[in-house]
């Protein structure tokens, strides 16, 4: 079973992703003046009056160009039309109609399915009068709409639309699913490390566009997927660089969806040039998804472009990262080639494990064993001659695993030893790739 797909399609800047945003309820989709943000097509979840569908944001389509992106965007706009059930081709009602316009009409009269044809940019009852130069274009009533405000016709078209969505006939296609627990996945990293060829590698096809250019991807793209029964989220980002080498504009919300992007999923994966090595960049982005208590997994692409590899060499890569970010020892590595596919899916087994772990709940019994055992193996040290007692301790949650220490005074407990108590329960608990937590009340904070 599947909700119902709805392609928003048109050429460059007739405001499809803000019409998107208008009817997802949020600024979900880069919305900007400069023709071209869009260009991997962006699947969101959307529902009208209880009714779910998913709306798919496309990149300008402009019929017969041969220019390298401008190609890639059709090729992806193609996609979104064949996966869709209803579509939504959107005009610019200020502009009225351009010969790309009716490049695509001829595309899309040969496609069997429900065209709904969207003039936007309507924004007023006064500048109704423009859509009806749309009628000569064939393609039935046109609806006016205001994306930008939502004062005009948004809900009557999305009342049309529901409407033909539940006319198919397909008996697969259903408006409400039952939900299961989905693992939401964030590709991040530099720009082009490969991080949209990890994710075309996962899925066996061409989701997302990729370039030698850097700063192909601009948006965060979420794209639903299954492997081996588990439902996952593959979230492709924008490349993360630094904010002072980030001018304002595309490229800066760019890299904030890349970071929101990262906070809201269950498993951050941190790609890396195998040929450049781990970067300040990349410490930066460790330090923002342990803060998020985010699982972390740090995979090197490019492995097939390192040469002289020995039986050493993994090793000696991986010792050469965690002295450089010791705050990540506990992620996981693998070493992988996008272009061969040599060990990707192992970055779903292990994202799989990670979330595991991150949920992972232990007795209070066995916490208070390993605390006896850890302060009985080094006790704390003294500080102004007072010394730290923990009396108890117990988790108080998963996702990262929180544990809260019950002791004599929370300013004698030291980062060091709270390090130290943190690795005695690495030691003995599965806690690979996920932050773990340690905080501390003392005595006074009881009473009060």
């Amino acid at each position: 079973m599947r909700l119902p797909t709805v392609a928003v399609i048109g050429r460059p800047n007739v405001g499809k992703s803000t019409l998107v945003n208008r009817i997802v309820g949020s600024r979900k989709a880069i919305v900007d003046d400069l023709p071209g943000v869009t260009r991997d097509r962006a699947y969101y979840d959307a529902e009208w009056l209880n009714h779910s569908f998913t709306l798919i944001d496309t990149g300008g389509l402009i019929p017969g160009e041969e220019i390298l992106f401008s190609q890639k965007v059709n090729e992806q706009v193609i996609v979104a039309l064949e996966e869709a059930d209803v579509i939504l081709f959107i005009v610019d009602g200020l502009t009225g109609i351009t010969v790309l316009d009716e490049a695509v009409v001829k595309l899309l009269r040969p496609i069997q399915k429900p065209v709904f044809l969207v003039v936007n940019k309507i924004d007023n009852r006064e500048q109704m009068g423009h859509a009806a130069e749309f009628y000569s274009l064939g393609l039935g009533d046109p609806y006016p709409v205001s994306a930008m405000h939502g004062t005009v016709g948004v809900g009557d078209l999305l009342d049309k639309v529901l409407k033909a969505v539940q006319d198919l006939d397909d008996p697969n296609i259903v408006t409400s699913l039952q939900e299961t627990e989905t693992l939401h996945i964030a590709f991040v990293g530099r720009p082009n490390v490969g991080k949209s060829s990890l994710v075309n590698c996962l899925l066996g096809e061409d989701r997302q566009i990729v370039s030698d250019t850097p700063g192909t991807t601009r948006d965060a793209i979420d794209v639903d997927f299954t492997w081996e029964g588990h439902p996952f989220t593959l979230v492709d980002t924008a490349g993360i660089r630094k904010k002072s080498k980030v001018a304002y504009g595309v490229e800066l919300f760019s890299v904030d969806r890349a970071i929101r992007s990262l906070r809201r999923a269950d498993v951050t994966v941190l790609v890396i040039d195998a040929t450049e090595g781990i970067k300040d960049q990349d410490k930066r982005i460790i330090e923002t998804s342990n803060q998020a208590g985010k699982g972390l997994l740090i995979v090197v692409n490019k492995w097939d472009l390192v040469a002289q590899k020995s039986s050493q060499t993994i090793k000696e890569y991986e010792k050469r990262l965690y002295t450089y970010v010791p705050h990540a020892q506990f992620a996981p590595m693998i070493f992988v080639s996008a272009i061969t596919g040599h060990r990707v899916e192992k970055i779903l087994s292990q994202a799989l494990k990670i979330q595991e772990n991150r949920k992972r709940r232990i007795q209070t019994s066995m916490i208070n064993q390993l605390i006896h055992e850890a302060m009985t193996m080094s006790p704390p040290p003294p500080v102004k001659n007072k010394r730290l007692k923990i009396y108890y301790g117990t988790q108080v949650d998963v996702a990262p695993p929180t544990f809260l220490l019950f002791v004599n005074n929370d300013t004698l407990m030291k980062e060091t030893y709270r390090r130290y108590i943190e690795k005695r329960f690495r030691e003995s608990i599965e806690y690979e790739g996920t932050p773990i937590v340690v905080a501390c009340r003392g005595k006074g904070e009881q009473e009060a």
